[in-house]
């Protein structure tokens, strides 16, 4: 035991080191804009990575280090969580692993996963979302164990902050309703005030989100239920393979098996182990939808990481011998990922390291664009990303974006003048926000051992006079400093 607490410290220590070296990727950057503009919701997604990035930069600064250090260090805090859960989750019967080695299994099964390595490392929804699902796991391995109707208040108060995290908070909540509808055990607590408190803050924990989508028209929820309308059901046979696919890597293939074997085992003794019926309805609903949803629909591959923790739970109970093989195979995968994002020794396709390549050369590009622009000139970009990643590295800078999704951030919505736009060729802009538009060349953001991508470089001068519903997609995103705004 002490042994995996050891190399936990470790991992995170290694973590941390990874978070403040690596740089941030263009999504990172946009989470960090939306510490600028507090809101109960944004257009992509609820406003918890926000709070998390913006409590790890008061503390240490807009670097890798302020952003990034929360989600390493509520990813360790979660193990205490899991292997509590674990425990209480665990049927009271003899072919499973002693109590200890079942926490320790589950634990490192789950760890040694990319997709638990990078949301340590890398901020995103997923981070705060994976830490919940722990807390609502403990809440009801607790419940399951003593009975006690409080921790019927603690699962729903977790499952409200996975909600305020990421959408997908839903789908194992709807299992949990499964399980209070059709499974024995569940009716007996429909009959107690209970769930219905914990329903009852459950909604007051997300009221926030809610309210910020009623009066925003809704945007956010209709963005994201809005990824059913793509239906193309004759390529159903690619997108179920590559949710299978997409799994058995992020999980790692041996993982993965493990995962699949303990849902395997878990729904055996559903019907007669109220624990087990419990876990199983919690993963087979967001199963079922995912599955569902490939018949039409690409799923991407990040979305099905919420039933991770609950597969770990599940899989810690196998008392498979070769547990320790697959936890070895899943930690060296995420070295050599790791080892690729820092230091490139792999020339790569651009195909096949596109999302590494996202994170190189914001700060030396900032430089570039500095060094063009003069002293009075606003600088802006034609995708939010590049937008975003300016405003990071240039703070001496007035940085705008320009496009709809920034008319619903609480943000300065006035620019006048001239300034330098950076545009990917592949992108593009609308030329009613300017009176002049002229290209003056050409910057390309190197990566540590290649060109990552070529952009354009634009003088543009804003239109004097726009309407209303144009003006509001202009936002300063980093502080004005001379006078450009208005």
């Amino acid at each position: 035991m002490r042994a995996w607490c050891g190399l936990l410290l470790l991992a995170t220590g290694l973590r941390l080191v990874l978070g403040w070296y690596l740089p941030l990727s263009p999504d990172e950057a946009y989470y960090w804009v939306w510490t600028h503009a507090p809101a109960g919701g944004y257009l992509d997604h609820p406003p918890m990575v926000a709070l998390w990035i913006w409590a790890g930069s008061a503390l240490f600064g807009d670097g890798g280090a302020g952003i990034r250090w929360m989600g390493t260090a509520a990813t360790a805090l979660s193990t205490v969580f899991l292997a509590r859960a674990i425990q209480d989750f665990r049927p009271a019967t003899q072919q499973v692993p002693p109590l200890g080695e079942a926490a320790v299994r589950g634990v490192a099964l789950l760890q040694a996963t990319l997709a638990i390595g990078v949301n340590a490392v890398v901020m995103t929804p997923d981070t705060p979302l994976l830490f919940f699902m722990a807390v609502l796991l403990w809440a009801l391995g607790r419940l399951m164990v003593t009975h006690r109707a409080r921790w019927w208040l603690v699962a729903g108060v977790a499952l409200g902050l996975a909600f305020d995290s990421k959408y997908t908070a839903l789908l194992p909540g709807a299992g949990m309703a499964g399980w209070l509808v059709f499974h024995g055990a569940g009716r007996a607590w429909l009959r107690r005030p209970a769930p219905w408190l914990a329903a009852g803050l459950f909604l007051l924990v997300i009221s926030p989100v809610l309210w910020w989508n009623a009066t925003h028209h809704w945007a956010s929820l209709l963005r994201q239920g809005g990824r059913v309308g793509d239906w193309q059901a004759g390529r159903a046979m690619q997108f179920i393979g590559e949710l299978v696919g997409g799994q058995a890597g992020l999980a790692t293939p041996g993982i993965f098996l493990f995962f699949a074997g303990g849902m395997a085992w878990m729904l055996r003794h559903a019907r007669r182990v109220p624990a087990c019926g419990l876990l199983s309805w919690m993963v087979l609903v967001p199963t079922v939808v995912f599955v569902v949803h490939a018949l039409g629909d690409r799923v991407q591959a990040n979305w099905p990481v919420i039933l991770y923790p609950m597969l770990a739970v599940a899989a810690a109970q196998l008392a498979w011998k070769w547990w320790k093989g697959a936890v070895a195979l899943g930690a060296v995968l995420c070295v050599l990922i790791f080892v690729q994002a820092a230091f490139e020794p792999l020339p790569l396709s651009a195909h096949t390291d596109v999302a590494l390549r996202q994170m190189g050369g914001w700060p030396q590009l900032a430089a570039q664009v500095d060094a063009i622009a003069m002293p009075d000139d606003f600088v802006t970009a034609c995708d939010y990303g590049t937008a975003s990643e300016l405003a990071l590295y240039m703070p001496q800078r007035t940085v705008v974006g320009i496009e709809p999704r920034w008319a619903l951030f609480n943000l300065p919505h006035a620019i006048r003048g001239e300034g330098i736009m950076v545009c990917n060729p592949r992108r593009t802009f609308d030329p009613q926000f300017f009176a002049q538009v002229s290209r003056v060349g050409t910057l390309r953001r190197h990566g540590r051992i290649r060109d990552a991508e070529m952009l354009d470089v634009y003088r543009v001068r804003m239109a004097d006079t726009l309407p209303d519903d144009l003006q509001s997609e202009i936002a300063v995103l980093s502080r004005p400093v001379r006078g450009s705004t208005e």
